[in-house]
């Protein structure tokens, strides 16, 4: 049977010492790297999985490509609860890369040796993956830029319906022109939003005008710059479906330098509902992204699949909602001919 293969074993085979598989299988630097590759293939196809080690370290490790806005601070705390109900302490690491992590940081996982991995947006090699499974560390991605891999558990939400609602409250006011600035065009979270808000103008018989359509970094300065691009148009828009709460502070703030008054010259809607945007002037209407529950819920399935339960689906999409505040109205010609 493959789990009765022993680490002698698999060391005698390769033609290493045991303190060499030992090495490797604890994440230490000192290993060549094609040492490395060899055994990490012998460990994979013996199907080794060093078990029971993992629970020792008593951490939960959330790796973020940066620690710079409110929205991290909600997937944190969902993370952190669930952690720390299960006696569990929190280790955060940023990766810099939206992506994938930097190839060191599954080395340094395996020295650490979490209880499970989430990942928020980033997937993980396909070598880093093998490595995190011969260990026994199951890992989870939150809200995954792109298509997460088939065998890879991902929480997320509904991207698409959040587009779609935001842009149709802005048409049910009245509005006709209204653009969109969302965040990057690789992300599948922002493509997914932009096409909700397309669906919403067609379904109108609405125009969209290309000029109308941004793609941001997610946060306030984007959302700033592109709203002073936007309100300098021959036609500029009545109102604005921002991609994250952040790009509406910016438009916001990008309104009231143009002298403009929100949102009796110019709607705004944002995305993702961090706290904040209930203590603008005025709040801001949002779509209400589940984050806290995004967190909590990528680490309820990392603790599982620890245990060894397999869960029942691999990807899942938390429901959305639009929250409607004051930064919503009517355009200024609605009514008038």
């Amino acid at each position: 049977m493959a789990d009765r293969i022993t680490l002698a074993e698999i060391a005698a085979e390769a033609g290493v010492a045991l303190s060499t598989v030992s090495k490797v299988l604890n994440g230490r630097s000192d290993v060549s790297a094609a040492t490395r590759a060899r055994l990490e293939g012998e460990l994979s196809r013996h199907g080794y999985q060093r078990r029971g080690s993992t629970r020792r370290s008593e951490l939960i490790e959330l790796v973020f490509p940066e620690l710079e806005s409110a929205w991290s601070m909600e997937v944190i705390e969902g993370v952190r609860s669930v952690a720390t109900a299960a006696g569990l302490a929190l280790v955060l690491t940023v990766s810099g890369n939206r992506h994938e992590p930097a190839a060191d940081w599954v080395d340094g996982a395996l020295r650490r040796r979490p209880v499970g991995v989430v990942t928020v947006f980033s997937d993980v090699s396909a070598q880093g993956r093998e490595k995190l499974r011969s260990r026994g560390i199951p890992l989870a991605i939150v809200d995954p830029a792109g298509d997460p891999p088939a065998d890879v558990p991902s929480i997320g939400s509904a991207n698409w319906t959040g587009g779609l609602v935001a842009t149709r409250h802005l048409i049910e006011l009245g509005h006709r022109r209204i653009a969109a600035i969302t965040g990057p065009d690789d992300m599948m979270c922002s493509l997914a939003r932009i096409d909700g808000y397309r669906s919403a103008m067609n379904a109108a018989g609405l125009p969209i005008d290309p000029a109308w359509v941004r793609y941001g970094d997610f946060h306030t300065t984007g959302g700033e710059t592109h709203t002073r691009e936007l309100l300098a148009l021959p036609e500029p828009p009545t109102a604005i479906f921002a991609g994250s709460d952040l790009q509406a502070l910016g438009a916001l703030a990008a309104a009231t330098q143009a002298g403009l008054t929100v949102p009796r010259d110019l709607s705004i809607v944002g995305y993702d509902d961090i706290p904040i945007v209930q203590h603008t002037t005025p709040q801001i209407t949002t779509v209400h992204q589940p984050l806290r529950r995004m967190g909590e819920e990528a680490t309820r399935l990392v603790l599982r699949m620890a245990d060894g339960e397999q869960p029942d689906t691999l990807h899942v999409d938390l429901a959305t909602h639009l929250v409607v505040r004051a930064s919503t109205a009517p355009p200024p010609d609605h009514g008038t001919a």
